[in-house]
């Protein structure tokens, strides 16, 4: 009996470890932006093995395709998967929000600035979608953390900038303008 035992163990290890290889063999192939090459590697993880990262990838490559819906699908597997896992709420944001759909997206950058306080493109993607909602003041306080994270980003000081001259402060416009000037130019 204890020989079965240890023969089970030591075939599930193998497949945990098969799976962790093929998850990391995923991102490398992502990250070259060999679409269809990660997804065929992650489709051979078991379902019950993919990891967040696994379904955020699989996400991500349908995203690319077009296959937004099936997209959502598989940042919503990756939310299950692993509640804390700030990305794949963050990707859900930036679908809804491209999809005019801020309240949702809104959530669901509250959620990643929750898991994550020190990513600033979260704050600054939060910021232009409550731009677009209208609402210039929480689009303030988030472009200002956004910049408190990563003062070199000239983007957002050009919206931070739009912002004061929206809440006519011209003032304060300008000193935003001028640092998104300096920007550009030493790049």
């Amino acid at each position: 009996m204890k020989r079965i035992f240890a023969i089970l163990i030591f075939i599930a290890g193998t497949v945990c470890f098969a799976s962790d290889d093929l998850s990391k063999q995923a991102t490398a192939f992502y990250s070259d932006n060999n679409f269809q090459k990660t997804m065929d590697l992650i489709l051979q993880i078991p379902e019950t093995e993919r990891s967040a990262q696994d379904w955020l990838l699989l996400g991500n490559v349908l995203e690319d395709k077009g296959e937004k819906e099936n997209a959502v699908f598989m940042y919503q597997k990756a939310k299950v998967t692993n509640p804390k896992y700030y990305k794949a709420y963050y990707n859900l944001a930036n679908h809804y929000a491209e999809n005019s759909q801020y309240f949702m997206a809104i959530e669901n950058y509250k959620k990643a600035a929750s898991l994550n306080k020190e990513n600033p493109y979260i704050f600054y993607n939060m910021a232009c979608t409550y731009i677009k909602m209208g609402e210039l003041k929480k689009a303030k306080t988030n472009l200002n953390k956004a910049i408190m994270l990563k003062s070199d980003v000239a983007e957002f000081h050009y919206n931070l900038a739009y912002v004061y001259k929206k809440l006519d402060k011209p003032k304060l416009a300008q000193t935003y303008l001028d640092n998104f000037n300096k920007l550009t130019q030493s790049q």
